[in-house]
């Protein structure tokens, strides 16, 4: 008689590991958050340490007393490995994985194995590859041992599955050789960038922490159709739609890659053409969950990353979301913020408003006509028409009247 196995994928265990060495350190949120983390990558957490230290130990991360206390806890929880909350040297890597001869991973790799199952575009997944080599090319020899002893798992995605054993020159001209694809796709970004610029149609950015809300919004707004989930990063290639405002105008949304704590520096580098589109943009929705009890701190580390990125001087639009919620916050200010404003994505509460509010500051940026053009220049109002928003037109005897908000540069020409 043939006896029948169920074969189920086994679900990694991982003891979160922390260093606290302030007072004002959010380490135990920091925490939590790299325990979505790890829920998002399909692995669950079954410990957490924090070690309060005056410094990080340059050669493992925590000390040697701590060091004791996980390798019981491992063998206790019978845990896979552990996460350490920050990204590790090499020699940190490797010295832990001696010390307590199990799985180590930090914070970074985590990340960077959600955006390779997230990757959908050739662009993103050119993105994530190369985050990915440059991140291991400095940790060759550490995750050599720990990749053939322990074979797969979270952390082993993209390039790790092919042959991380490659030498140092193989990895960097694989790296120049993503860098070229990346400079063809940038190309055909900026091409687009041009054409959308020579059209005059507005461009409004769409940046906020990740799980805030953008896509539902986006969603919600022009029927997008992209991935909603409550998860951390459930959406990472950006999405632009058109979307025409109650007055006739067309503006252009795009959903960007959301920000996180420690947002790994190869991955901003990498990503840098992507989440430059809030460069180009002429207004930026940043979107805040209102819900979460982190949001100052949130808030803070958005504005970080688009000063990373050189975005600056840029009308912004902060959008407390989530206000469907229980737990939503009542009082949060944004002192950063040109115009705040409270909504749900999900039912759609006060949209209709934030809409509104976005025409207003496109019409701030514009000028205001009042003049009649003579039967002959018809062909301008045309230009008024698409590229401006038609306030009165009436025909008389000596020519059309008309009253718009135009763009600047249609103004010149008119």
């Amino acid at each position: 008689m043939t006896q029948l196995y169920e074969n189920k994928d086994v679900i990694e265990r991982f003891i979160l590991v922390g260093v606290e060495i302030s007072d004002r350190d959010d380490t135990a949120e920091s925490l939590d958050e790299l325990e979505e983390l790890i829920n998002t990558a399909g692995a669950i957490t079954v410990g957490k340490v924090i070690q309060n230290r005056e410094s990080i130990h340059p050669g493992t991360y925590i000390g040697k007393g701590k060091i004791e206390e996980i390798r019981a806890l491992v063998e206790e929880m019978d845990a896979t490995g552990i996460v350490c909350d920050d990204e590790l040297s090499p020699a940190q890597l490797r010295n832990l994985e001696d010390a307590l001869q199990t799985k180590v991973l930090d914070r970074t790799i985590i990340i960077l194995d959600i955006f390779a199952k997230r990757a959908l575009t050739r662009e993103g997944k050119i993105q994530v590859e190369l985050a990915q080599l440059r991140y291991r090319s400095t940790r060759l020899v550490g995750l050599r041992n720990s990749l053939s002893r322990l074979g797969g798992g979270i952390g082993t995605r993209g390039p790790g599955e092919k042959k991380l054993e490659v030498d140092r020159r193989l990895i960097k001209t694989k790296i120049n050789q993503l860098k070229q694809e990346l400079e063809d796709v940038k190309k055909n970004r900026e091409t687009l960038r041009r054409l959308r610029s020579k059209n005059q149609i507005p461009v409004v950015a769409i940046v906020g922490y990740t799980n805030a809300g953008k896509s539902t919004l986006l969603n919600y707004l022009t029927n997008a159709g992209v991935l909603e989930e409550d998860k951390l990063f459930a959406t990472l290639d950006p999405t632009t739609r058109n979307l025409t405002l109650e007055s006739g105008q067309q503006i252009l949304l795009t959903d960007t890659v959301g920000f996180i704590r420690k947002l790994p520096h190869h991955l901003i580098e990498s990503f840098r053409s992507t989440l430059e589109e809030a460069k180009y943009s002429d207004i930026i929705l940043h979107v805040v969950d209102s819900s979460n009890p982190d949001v100052d701190k949130q808030m803070h580390i958005v504005y970080d990353t688009l000063a990373q990125l050189g975005i600056q001087d840029k009308t912004i639009i902060t959008v407390f979301n989530k206000q469907d919620k229980e737990d939503a916050q009542k009082v949060i200010k944004d002192f950063k913020a040109d115009e705040t404003i409270k909504i749900s994505a999900k039912t759609g509460w006060n949209v209709d408003q934030l809409l509104n509010l976005i025409e207003k500051i496109l019409n701030e940026q514009k000028i205001l006509i009042e003049r009649i053009f003579s039967y002959q220049e018809a062909g301008k109002i045309q230009s008024i028409r698409k590229y401006g928003q038609l306030l009165e037109e009436e025909y008389q005897q000596e020519g059309i009247y008309i009253k718009a908000y135009v763009p600047k540069d249609i103004y010149n020409s008119l």
